[in-house]
């Protein structure tokens, strides 16, 4: 059973690492999980939600409840809403399409709430944007279910929400609850487990957008507010603060679906399960991020909850992901084109040799072209320093193919920058080794 300290806010559990030493991995792999317990914010058991009855490796890697050292490394953490009343992205306990057009997602300015509140406030933000927030009842062929959240992205019925509040739903349902009570069937119209990021489709229009903030521009302190349905309450307001940004997240889950790599804002916002998917919003009422994990002492099966370290997917990359979901059904995303050496326990991370017969270097990609090499030590991106795999890979996933990146790469005891462009995960060719975070695939 897992003692990950982080969970999503449905319950994503991390599992513990194997004790074989871990293969080389791709720019897309993970390190083998750290023990720390994660849960994902969305995972609330069905008969507490208010739907209407209705037909990496161990080099600094956290240890065992030591959420003190979550400062230092990669966090594997749950989401915030897969099936079961927990859903720790490692299941601590897994029981617990109108218009296509693909313009920029819409925007809609915060407007003067009904009840005349004072300009800014947060009950007048609060008031603004919550037409826009819905909760949402997944439930799977088998009949699990489980409650999370999401927000209106286009007025044509387009909801965004994570991938693990939906996940496994086929040969089941999918409602979405309105703020004014209405419930509609939903349809999945793509998701990718690499972000943890889902686009729903209603049969509405007319909706009132969220806007969409520019999350690079956001800055340690910035006041946040917290819009979604924990335990199934719908329409529950929480504030805060931004901890920090770029924090490297991974939710490591027990399905198919993959492991998520997420360059994370952290927020001490109350965040609990069924929190998953819902809105992180500036004071101007505008989406910074998707929430979609926390950070939990819970262990075993307890149910996680807030400790005030929540983790939520930088807006920026929630507009390129959500626009190419409703655009192709699916969504990539970029890579170097290198395997990584888990072994390594010197400065930065080492590109590998070969991997079971294949160069540690992929023929034809972005690194080879670049004058990447095997055996060469990558110390940090774009100027910031890489400690980890897991730091290369989320910094790597929070671009988009077409980047440049500058990589810092020491050889023979000298450092050099080399840019390199990145290219999408469908293009690169990773042979017999495999990409162990395969591209989504339309559902």
């Amino acid at each position: 059973m897992s003692d990950n300290p982080f969970a999503s806010p449905q319950d994503l559990s991390a599992q513990a690492p194997s004790a074989a030493p871990a293969p080389a991995m791709p720019d897309a792999a993970v390190a083998p999980a750290v023990a720390v317990p994660v849960t994902t914010p969305d995972a609330v058991p069905a008969q507490a939600s208010n739907f209407p009855v209705q037909d990496k490796r161990a080099k600094g890697r956290i240890g065992a409840g030591a959420v003190a050292a979550i400062a230092g490394g990669a966090l594997v953490l749950g989401a915030l809403g897969g099936f079961g009343a927990a859903f720790v992205y490692d299941q601590t306990n897994p029981d617990s399409s109108a218009s296509t057009e693909t313009a920029a997602l819409p925007a809609s300015d915060v407007k003067d709430s009904p009840q005349n509140l004072e300009e800014g406030s947060i009950a007048a933000v609060s008031a603004a944007v919550m037409p826009s927030v819905v909760s949402i009842e997944a439930s799977t062929g088998d009949g699990r279910a489980s409650t999370g959240s999401g927000f209106v992205v286009r007025e044509d019925g387009y909801i965004a929400t994570n991938n693990h509040v939906v996940e496994g739903t086929e040969g089941g349902a999918v409602k979405v609850l309105l703020s004014d009570g209405e419930v509609l069937d939903a349809t999945v119209v793509g998701s990718t487990a690499d972000y943890d990021l889902a686009v729903l489709k209603i049969d509405k229009t007319g909706l009132t957008p969220l806007t969409l903030a520019d999350s690079d521009a956001l800055v340690v302190g910035d006041p946040v507010i917290a819009i979604g349905s924990p335990l199934g309450l719908d329409s529950t307001v929480t504030t805060g603060i931004i901890s920090a940004l770029h924090r490297p997240v991974t939710t490591s889950a027990d399905t198919a679906s993959g492991t998520a790599f997420i360059d994370a804002i952290q927020t001490d916002a109350a965040i609990n399960p069924g929190n998953s998917g819902g809105p992180l919003l500036d004071g101007a009422g505008q989406v910074v991020g998707v929430n979609s994990a926390i950070a939990s002492l819970a262990t075993g099966s307890e149910q996680a909850g807030s400790v005030g370290l929540g983790f939520a997917i930088p807006s920026n990359q929630v507009r390129r992901t959500v626009e190419e979901i409703i655009e192709t059904g699916s969504a990539t995303y970029p890579v170097v084109g290198v395997m990584l050496d888990p072994s390594n326990s010197g400065e930065g991370v080492l590109v590998a040799t070969t991997v079971e017969g294949d160069p540690g270097v992929v023929p034809g990609g972005p690194a080879e072209a670049a004058g990447i090499k095997p055996g060469d030590v990558i110390t940090a991106i774009d100027g910031r320093t890489i400690a980890r795999d897991d730091d290369l890979i989320v910094a790597i996933r929070a671009k988009a193919p077409g980047d440049d990146v500058v990589l810092t790469v020491k050889r023979d005891g000298k450092e050099q920058d080399i840019t390199v462009t990145l290219a999408s995960n469908t293009d690169v060719d990773f042979g017999d080794s495999g990409d162990p975070s395969p591209a989504p695939t339309e559902d």
